[in-house]
Formats: structure tokens, sequence, C-alpha cells
């Protein structure tokens, strides 16, 4: 991030709430300038809630949480038709999906037939009630949890589903320096929850994603990320490697990291930065790949020490 960015006081307002967090921070604002979703792998307790919280706060936005579980029903989300006796008519009550920040807290929680109800307006921008589409509040983006330990009573999220995630990544443990400013903060803020002041307004920010369209990417830029998708089909460990929209995704993503850093052009060390947290999500890994301890991040990995970075190129 450059000097005198026009995100410097979002990144500020935030680290009241998240310590040391800094890298976790601008995952969430690239996945939001891209217009897609984040998918958070973490234990309990590790402030993915206050993080989602604080982040629509910071930004002037709506906030709504759903917490997933086995019983909970697509229309739980969505939303549905009543039958209002006063007015003699059928009306819309809008599920909490009607917001601008969704947290699906421990999506893996409910059945299949209650995720996919997310499927729609996470790719569509919009939900279908009954026949009737209705277009979701702008802007819009889901920030969902997953519990990498806990998995009685769970159901694995449909690649389908996976690829609608721009970025998957982790809040990790702070270190000790970080976990004692932690405490500190609740000490002289007397309250569990902080405040967080407003730092841009729905406007800005929606001319902030729109500006993301402008940001330069050069043809040898493109040929890397095509390259680098090339390789995780190639690669004997992988199923399934990365799809085009997977190649989308690192563009998009690459252009906003470059509008957070103050730059209106991508370079190579965007895409290599955000190759693994895009990427490794969408790999299908082979059954014996997976026995014996092989990972889609370190494929990505692999596959960036083996593709060569362009030169050349534009900055």
């Amino acid at each position: 991030m450059s000097e005198g960015s026009p995100f410097d006081g979002l990144f500020e307002e935030l680290a009241k709430a998240i310590v040391g967090k800094k890298d976790v921070i601008e995952k969430v604002l690239v996945s939001f300038l891209a217009q897609g979703h984040l998918l958070i792998e973490d234990y309990p307790g590790m402030a993915k809630t206050l993080l989602a919280s604080s982040f629509a706060a910071a930004l002037d936005l709506e906030f709504k949480r759903i917490q997933f579980t086995p019983d909970l029903l697509p229309q739980d989300i969505t939303g549905g038709y009543y039958w209002d006796v006063k007015s003699g008519e059928f009306k819309l009550r809008k599920g909490p999906i009607f917001t601008n920040i969704l947290l699906a807290d421990e999506i893996n929680r409910a059945p299949p037939k209650t995720q996919s109800a997310l499927l729609e307006a996470m790719q569509e921008r919009q939900v279908t009630i009954e026949g009737n589409t209705i277009p979701l509040n702008e802007p819009f983006m889901v920030i969902a949890t997953l519990n990498p330990i806990e998995y009685e009573g769970t159901y694995p999220l449909p690649e389908a589903q996976l690829d609608r995630f721009i970025i998957k990544t982790r809040m990790g443990y702070p270190d000790p320096a970080e976990e004692r400013l932690i405490l500190r903060k609740r000490i002289e803020r007397r309250s569990d929850k902080p405040k967080i002041n407003k730092v841009l307004g729905r406007d800005q920010i929606l001319a902030m994603q729109r500006k993301v369209e402008d940001v330069y990417v050069d043809d040898a830029i493109l040929d890397y990320i095509v390259r680098i998708a090339s390789m995780t089909r190639e690669a004997k460990e992988a199923e399934v490697g990365v799809s085009p929209r997977g190649s989308e995704a690192l563009l998009k993503a690459s252009r906003a990291l470059a509008l957070i850093r103050g730059r209106d052009y991508v370079i190579p060390d965007d895409v290599k930065e955000l190759a693994i947290p895009v990427l490794a999500h969408r790999l299908v890994l082979r059954v014996e790949s997976v026995v014996r301890g092989s990972t889609a991040e370190e494929i990505i990995r692999h596959v960036l020490e083996k593709v060569e970075v362009p030169r050349g190129f534009r900055g």
C-alpha cells in the first residue's frame, strides 16, 4: 500500500479491532473491490466475525450474520412471500441475504440444498423467490467461515460453490506481542465491541470498484496468468486444475491489489502474491496425492517456481 493511499484510513480504523492482520484485511478489501466473495477457514475465537462487522462499519454498509446449522432452510437465507391479512395480498419478507456484507458463519454446517441458496446470489447478485427475480443490494459481498477441526455434522462445500469465492484465507494466531496488545485494547475501551468510525461511504466504495476496471493489464501479465493456470492442469497431483473462472478471478484480484497499492497497472508480484489464496481452493487433488500429504498450496507454490516471470511489461 503506497503512502497517501485512500485506503490508509480504512486500515488504520480497522486496526482498532483487528491487531496485526493487515495482510488479512487487505485480502478482504481485495475481494470486495474485485466484487468477489471471501472464505475464511480458521479456528473459533480468531475474530472472523469481528473482522466482517468492523469492515462493514468502516464502510458504512449494512451487515448481517447467518449462523449456518443443519436445520437451516433456503428460505431462512432468501426470505419468502407471506399472506398479509390486512392488505389481502402476498408480501415479500426479505431474508438476511438482502444486505451489503453477509457473514455466512460455519457455512459447511448447513446441507447442500441450503448452501445452494447462496450460489445464485454470489454469482448473479440476485435471488429468485417463487419465480420472481429480485436484485440484491449494491455493493454485496459474502464472507463465509469454515471451522477446520470439527467435521461431525458438516457438509463439504461443493467445488461449484468453492469456485465462487475469489479468495480463501486464514486469520492465524497472533504472536505474543499482538495478543498482549489485544488485551490492552480491551481494557482501554471498556467494552467487548470496539467503536469503528465510518471511513469511506457507499458511493466512494462503488466508485473504487468501478476504478478497478481501469487498472491496466499488459499482455505479458495475461500470458503469465494463463501459464500458471495451465500448469495446474498438468500437475500430476491434481485431478482437476484451475478453471478459466479461476484465471479470471486471479486477474480481477490482481487489479484490485494494484489499486490498493496505489498503482494503475498490474505487476507480476501482484499475481504471485495472490496466486495461492485465489487458486489453491479451486484445485481438486487426487486421492493418492492427499494420502501422501500433498496440499493445493504446495502445488501452486511449485507452479510459481516453474513459470517464468514476464519481463518488459509496463511498470
